[in-house]
């Protein structure tokens, strides 16, 4: 039977660090995609050895510099399983380390993390800490979303594996689009009965949306499906068209 995938959108803030060996690019997830991540790795390394280009480039201000450290150290810099290395609000909603064994088995089969830098990651493959965001432009390559497509919307593409849900962001999901993907939009039902997209509440219910995806046993495949599997977790979800999901929250 297809296995589920559950695409997230990744974070600015990272865990750093690890145990793993130095990034190897060979090693993650979606081949077809390494001579882009090659390409991007090597540009993101060459600028931000000038603070001031990298700044501009990245979107940093003065007192970010520490984040270039990690991107000057990208290849010989400790990695860490991507399920792990995004950090936030909707890595602690998803609560990874709170899964029992069979429940990771499961989230590191089902997820995959969207990047600026990699394109896409699988929850295992290991990769280092770094800043590189869907809206950077990195010099002589101009915006990433020119170097992602259609290289990354094939990949996912031939993922060959079932039902899609994508949780990325707008930016990132425009590196890449998935035709047919479930989304999922949050919004806010206020006392009076009016409702109202929110960006409050979004990660974190996304990243409880994700978490009843991994853990429970069924395999949806479409969004009726997504829909059950949501309120059997206790989340008010709603169908809102073929390809959507609406998750409502109270305030």
């Amino acid at each position: 039977m297809p296995t589920v995938l559950i695409l997230l959108p990744p974070s600015e803030t990272k865990a750093g660090g690890g145990r793993g060996a130095p990034l190897d690019l060979s090693r993650l997830t979606f081949p077809s995609l390494t001579a882009i991540r090659e390409r991007l790795v090597d540009a993101l390394v060459d600028v931000s050895q000038d603070d001031g280009a990298a700044r501009a480039a990245l979107g940093l201000s003065d007192g970010q510099t520490d984040e270039l450290e990690r991107n000057r150290v990208l290849r010989s810099a400790p990695t860490r399983p991507a399920i792990e290395q995004y950090t936030g609000v909707l890595y602690d909603a998803l609560d990874v380390r709170g899964l029992t064994r069979a429940q990771r088995a499961k989230a590191d089969v089902r997820l995959a993390v969207g990047s600026a830098l990699f394109g896409v990651v699988g929850a295992v493959d290991p990769i280092p800490a770094y800043r590189l965001s869907s809206g950077s432009k990195l010099p002589g390559l101009g915006t990433l979303a020119a170097q992602w497509k259609p290289a990354l919307a094939d990949a996912l593409a031939e993922a060959d594996r079932g039902l899609v849900v994508d949780l990325r962001s707008g930016g990132y999901a425009a590196l890449g689009k998935v035709p047919g993907a479930v989304t999922a939009t949050v919004v806010t039902e206020r006392p009076d009965g009016s409702r109202a997209v929110v960006s409050h509440f979004n990660k974190h219910h996304k990243g409880l949306l994700a978490r009843a995806l991994v853990i429970s046993r069924a395999e949806p495949d479409d969004a009726k499906g997504v829909v059950k599997v949501a309120q059997k977790a206790g989340l008010r979800a709603e169908l809102s068209s073929p390809t959507e999901v609406t998750v409502v929250t109270t305030g």
